[in-house]
């Protein structure tokens, strides 16, 4: 499965930033060694649903730290039947666009 997720805490810096926050759990994302891919936006990783999500809430415990309070957005898709699909729709998609 892929999952995609964004972790804030409610609270943040004087100038408003997050980043620390992000950090850590961007920290357990790659200490999982999942494949991963953060982006401004949001971090992707790929695994089996256990997995996944275990490093999903690990990360909304390392964001804990930092505020009472934490927002997740999640989405994921689950297609038991492929891997490294991290890349493979990236790479299909690329086709299809050199098709147009």
């Amino acid at each position: 499965m892929l999952v995609a997720f964004c972790i804030t805490p409610s609270t943040s810096g004087e100038d408003g930033s997050v980043h620390d926050a992000v950090a850590a759990a961007v920290k357990v994302v790659r200490d999982s060694g999942l494949p991963n891919e953060t982006t401004s936006m949001f971090t992707t990783i790929e695994g089996e649903w256990d997995e996944c999500m275990k490093v999903v809430k690990d990360a909304c415990d390392a964001v804990a730290k930092f505020g009472p309070r934490v927002a997740l957005v999640l989405k994921a898709d689950i297609r038991g039947d492929r891997t490294g699909e991290m890349q493979g729709k990236v790479d299909r998609l690329e086709k299809a666009l050199e098709e147009l």
